[in-house]
């Protein structure tokens, strides 16, 4: 017999994971091992469970993906939030983003994510909404992809009159150079301890 509670509490960490993408029922029903229909009657029942539990969250299909969402009705609090000088900190995420945008400018979101090694979209979501960095541009390249760089708000928000200001950038491995990938990596984890 299915544990219909275990199957909720798995699709709501995928919907987490999947974040502004959200995910298809298809998507859901394959990792889950489910008929489509079952997934569609989950999903609804979810949707209700959110609903008369009043949550903060909400699940809504938008252009045939499920996804979480904000409640209209808390929406003055969630501005507030955003307004707030507290609010104000970056996030790891946002800060590592920032620093391969600043040494590396003008980049793309895909050469921003070949660095990170992860997606990057919330991160440079942040960043253009707090006006740290902008669109300069678009690649030469193939489906002429957004080229992102540095502001004058940038520069304000670091104390620095220009980018020649910034330090020397760190030492990346070079690409198929194993000694130098296992001591960068051996620096991160130290890093992190």
């Amino acid at each position: 017999m299915v544990d219909v509670e275990r199957l909720k509490a798995i699709v709501e960490g995928l919907l987490f994971v999947a974040g502004d993408e959200g995910m298809e029922a298809k998507q859901i029903a394959a990792i889950l091992d489910l008929e489509l229909h079952e997934v569609t009657a989950l999903m609804d029942e979810m949707k209700r469970d959110y609903q008369e539990q009043q949550r903060g969250l909400q699940i809504v299909e938008i252009a045939q993906a499920y996804q979480f969402t904000t409640r209209p009705e808390y929406a003055p609090y969630f501005e507030k939030m955003v307004q707030s000088p507290s609010h104000a900190s970056l996030s790891q995420a946002a800060l590592e983003t920032l620093a391969i945008v600043a040494y590396k400018q003008p980049i793309t979101r895909v050469e921003l994510e070949e660095i990170r090694g992860v997606k990057c979209e919330r991160a440079i979501a942040r960043l253009t909404s707090k006006s740290l960095i902008r669109e300069v541009g678009r690649a030469d390249t193939i489906g002429r992809p957004i080229l992102y760089g540095t502001t004058k708000e940038f520069l304000e928000y670091f104390g620095l009159r220009s980018l020649d200001e910034l330090p020397p950038a760190p030492e990346f491995p070079v690409e198929g150079d194993e000694m130098a990938e296992e001591a960068y990596l051996f620096y991160r984890k130290d890093e992190t301890q």
